[in-house]
């Protein structure tokens, strides 16, 4: 089940990212993620406001892609990790929400 999930969340934010590059935009204003502590409603527009560039989330950018196009199979951090730790890390600093129920709701 733990698989199936993670599963699902790679392809998911791999299909968020293509549909921004292809639509030439800067994304949706809204992402959700399904996850089994709770969907995270990602708030894409207002995080832009608050971040200069891109890469600063997307690592080398929206164009490179899904994780695995840079990643080997074995060396590609799961999304759930890197999202928190992306995430957390940056909520620590800039004083946002960093409690498990902040970002996923039930």
């Amino acid at each position: 089940m733990k698989r199936i999930v993670v599963a699902f969340l790679t392809v998911a934010f791999v299909a968020v990212c293509a549909f921004g590059v292809v639509a030439g935009e800067k994304g949706e204003a809204t992402y959700t993620f399904p996850t089994k502590m709770g969907t995270v409603t990602f708030q894409h527009q207002a995080h832009q406001g608050r971040v200069a560039d891109c890469a600063t989330c997307h690592h080398k950018g929206v164009e490179a892609g899904a994780c695995h196009s840079c990643h080997d199979g074995t060396k590609a951090p799961k999304f759930k990790d890197a999202a928190h730790k992306l995430c957390k890390d940056c909520h620590k600093k800039m004083n946002g929400p960093t409690g498990c129920k902040d970002c996923h709701k039930k």
